[in-house]
């Protein structure tokens, strides 16, 4: 194997060796769970993962990136991946054998090998975050590198997975997450009460998003604004500039009682057509893009 970053000239072209079956169990909890480490797929997760690599490695911490699997065509493609990849061992394999060892069926034509990059949740609030999301019991693996990615977009300062939501590993909440993974922090495995109890300690708010709410989140934000240009005598409920955590509940129940309560307000997006409700990336987003809105501006 090639230490240097350049790929040796033979492409590894066995998809049943035991080294692309090694890869390949990546793609299972268990095998993740006893390694720590877990597959990247595609060019632009590779990227982003190869980028935090070459940062963390430069500021002499432990990199991220084990080594990386490509095509020719897709080196050949795109280039600056190899360039991004110096230090860091790369080998060329043939379609079948990533195929083999990615969970699409359709591979990308670049695979790498990646340590855990979850923090803990004591460093994260130690750090003064403005703006956290938090999913409690979400499922779906999509849905949680869809949250994830909109966290990310919306400059979120973490996001926050509770013990009974979906393994953000997963390959299809990497993928989904489109590289955003390797942009913030991550934490993994909360107790929800616990995580809102030191969150209030750090005078962090907590809004509850969901559709039965008493607060609708665009009377928030048009009060909030009224009351930044002072036009308004009256406080708005909730100032939306102020640090916060937002809770997102599980994909087909929502939150529940019990993590509603633990909220200090809950905040309804509305909704002006005939659609019953919003898909949960979907007012993720709204709700993260209204605190961002806010903070930006204040």
């Amino acid at each position: 194997m090639n230490e240097t970053g350049r790929p040796q000239d033979l492409p590894m072209s066995n998809p049943r060796a035991d080294r692309v079956r090694d890869v390949a169990k990546l793609a299972g909890r268990p095998a993740r769970l006893k390694r720590g480490r877990f597959l990247a797929e595609g060019p632009q997760a590779v990227r982003e993962a190869l980028v935090l690599h070459r940062a963390r490695t430069g500021a002499g911490e432990p990199g991220v990136v084990h080594e990386v699997f490509a095509s020719e065509s897709c080196l050949e493609k795109l280039p600056e991946l190899a360039a991004l990849a110096d230090g860091v061992p790369l080998r060329l394999a043939n379609d079948d054998v990533l195929a083999a060892m990615a969970d699409t069926v359709t591979p990308q034509g670049i695979v790498a090998v990646c340590s855990f990059v979850d923090v803990s949740l004591e460093s994260v609030l130690d750090a003064g975050p403005r703006l956290i999301a938090v999913m409690c019991q979400v499922r779906d693996p999509g849905n949680a590198g869809t949250v994830l990615r909109a966290a990310d977009a919306a400059g979120a300062d973490a996001v926050v997975l509770t013990a009974s939501s979906v393994d953000i590993y997963n390959p299809k909440a990497v993928r989904s997450t489109a590289g955003s993974l390797f942009h913030l922090p991550v934490v993994l495995g909360a107790e929800v009460a616990d995580l809102v109890a030191l969150c209030k300690e750090r005078g962090i708010g907590i809004l509850a998003a969901d559709g039965y709410g008493t607060l609708n989140l665009d009377t928030l934000q048009d009060e909030n604004a009224a009351r930044r240009l002072g036009a308004s005598a009256t406080a708005s409920a909730y100032a939306l500039e102020n640090p916060t955590a937002w809770l997102f509940g599980n994909e087909a129940q929502g939150l529940s009682d019990s993590e509603l309560a633990l909220a200090d307000h809950r905040v309804a997006v509305p909704v002006y057509g005939s659609a019953e409700s919003l898909n949960l990336g979907t007012a993720a987003t709204v709700c993260l893009y209204a605190s961002a809105r806010s903070q930006q501006g204040s």
